[in-house]
């Protein structure tokens, strides 16, 4: 497809340039949406075509905007006008040479090109929508996102078409410069674009996706859409690095990887939370005995405040790359990560990196953790397990907060953690590792093994909240030590935790060291991700 950055010349053109000397060249065509026919420019040195183009875009800016007040300078478009093969989930970006602002009125519509149906209209003058993601209805979205210089719309999941052609309209003052020009488009023929002829084959096992637009899929949530509801063939969807703003949910899609090129450099993050999409509700099919009253067809009754969230998903690994809830402290509870399994959904969780506030991660179900980091403030680990945390690096942000609340019911285990790390920027104090109210949670399970704690750790450690007694609840540590070796001082943890000993406690230690014990006999390592052959 065309590049972003607006109409460039065509690949036969550049292959006719390339087989012919210098002096033959006579012309090169550049294709401008909304022209009778291409612009034709006489010989030019191939030392000078940046130039020309950069020229071609400047007179693209000015035909596809017009202006009501002073111009409004656009750097470039995406889909670029006249672009073709572009995929139908992608999102529309417009950047401008300076931040623009969202009008206080007018609309953004797209637009079939064979008829001028409109088949998406964006009224800015309100700011929050509601669509369907994953099968799963009422969520609220943010039409229009604008980030530095970039505005990008967002259109409804499903809206565009394989093999179609579509143009966008703009009203004047959806997006407005300093309080100057106001951005318009109205012409038909000024920002077209035609999508993909047809989508990846069916039974496909390996998907692309890429923020630019360059692979299968330019967003997460299109490339999971494809998978078929029900599926059980190992599928991998390779994620390009970029940043995709974006919610994501699926459910009922098994044996699914989801694998970042990059760790810091592919990022899914995205603003949502319990006030934003405030929907009681939480794992109807998690338990042995599943509950879903008052769910739509089995996903109604669930959360939809997480980043990130897979429901009833059976065999999911999620490697190298960021999810981050981009919510601001004190929004409420944010998870970057919601897994929503059952006690042998087999998810895994290898070098990913995690970051919210409250409630970062909450797991019910089966799942493993491999060289994590997590980060937030308030019970930023919960759920009902079991998990298995093998190397992970958790960092609560503020003093006085909470690393876990783990509510597991007494038929399985809770959250385990092996040589991990339990830490907070300088000046955070005062945390504690878990928390619960034993009257509503009695079997809660916290055990910590070989961890490095720092002085983010309080000296109390535990704690318990709304009476009750601490008799079934494990709050269990084992060689506890700072950074540099040097042993915890638990001299002043809560009565009732317990520091596991050697020899005494061999057998305890070796049993919860042990991931298939936590985790009800399935062995992670085993997983192709580690090497092995997988399987259950």
């Amino acid at each position: 497809m065309s590049s972003a950055r607006g109409p460039a010349f065509t690949r036969e053109s550049n292959q006719r340039l390339e087989d012919k000397p210098r002096h033959r060249v006579r012309f090169i065509p550049i294709l401008l949406a909304g022209l009778p026919r291409p612009i034709e420019f006489p010989s030019i040195p191939m030392h000078l075509r940046a130039r020309a183009a950069l020229v071609v875009l400047t007179l693209i800016a000015a035909r596809v905007f017009a202006a009501d007040a002073a111009p409004l300078p656009l750097a470039s478009a995406f889909p670029a006008p006249g672009a073709t093969g572009v995929c139908p989930d992608t999102p529309l970006r417009l950047t401008f040479s300076a931040p623009p602002a969202l009008g206080a009125s007018g609309r953004i519509e797209i637009h079939t090109a064979a008829n001028g149906e409109v088949v998406e209209t964006i009224d800015v003058s309100a700011r929050t929508a509601v669509k369907t993601i994953g099968g799963l209805p009422n969520y609220s979205y943010y039409p229009v996102l604008i980030d530095g210089n970039t505005a990008t719309i967002c259109p409804r999941n499903g809206v565009l078409a394989y093999g179609k052609s579509y143009y966008v309209t703009l009203d004047a003052g959806v997006f407005t410069l300093d309080g100057g020009g106001s951005a318009a488009a109205a012409d038909p023929q000024a920002w077209r674009f035609t999508t993909k002829s047809a989508p990846p084959a069916a039974g496909t096992t390996r998907l692309t996706v890429a923020a630019d637009g360059r692979a299968d899929f330019c967003t997460v949530q299109g490339a999971l859409d494809f998978v078929p509801d029900g599926n059980t063939t190992p599928t991998t969807i390779f994620i390009r690095k970029g940043r995709y703003e974006e919610i994501v949910f699926f459910t009922n899609r098994h044996h699914l990887t989801l694998l970042g090129e990059d760790r810091h450099e592919t990022v899914i993050a995205y603003a949502n939370n319990d006030r934003f999409n405030n929907n009681s509700g939480g794992n109807p099919f998690g338990s042995a005995n599943p509950n879903p009253a008052g769910a739509v067809r089995g996903r109604g009754a669930i959360y939809h405040r997480g980043m990130f969230m897979a429901h009833r998903v059976n065999d999911l690994t999620i490697a190298n790359l960021t999810l981050r809830n981009t919510t601001p402290h004190g929004g409420s509870q944010a998870e970057a990560i919601i897994l929503n399994g059952t006690p042998t959904a087999h998810a895994i969780l290898k070098d990913v990196d995690l970051f919210s506030y409250q409630d970062t991660l909450q797991i019910n179900g089966q799942a493993f953790l491999s060289n994590c980091y997590l980060e937030g403030d308030v019970d930023f680990m919960w759920g009902t397990g079991p998990c298995f945390f093998e190397r992970c690096t958790a960092r609560s942000v503020r003093s006085a907060a909470y690393y876990t609340q783990i509510r597991n019911p007494p038929t399985n285990h809770g959250y385990v953690y092996l040589h991990c790390t339990f830490d907070g920027p300088a000046g955070v104090t005062g945390n504690f590792l878990s928390r619960i109210q034993p009257t509503r949670f009695p079997a809660s399970e916290v055990v910590l093994l070989d961890c490095v704690q720092n002085e983010a750790v309080g000296a109390v450690a535990w704690q318990l909240q709304g009476g009750g007694e601490i008799a079934q609840v494990h709050f269990w540590e084992w060689n506890s030590h700072t950074a540099d070796g040097r042993p915890v001082d638990t001299a002043q943890r809560l009565a009732g935790s317990r520091q596991l000993r050697q020899p005494d406690d061999a057998a305890t230690i070796a049993n919860y060291s042990n991931p298939s014990f936590v985790l009800g006999g399935w062995d992670p390592r085993t997983a192709p991700i580690f090497g092995g052959a997988g399987g259950r």
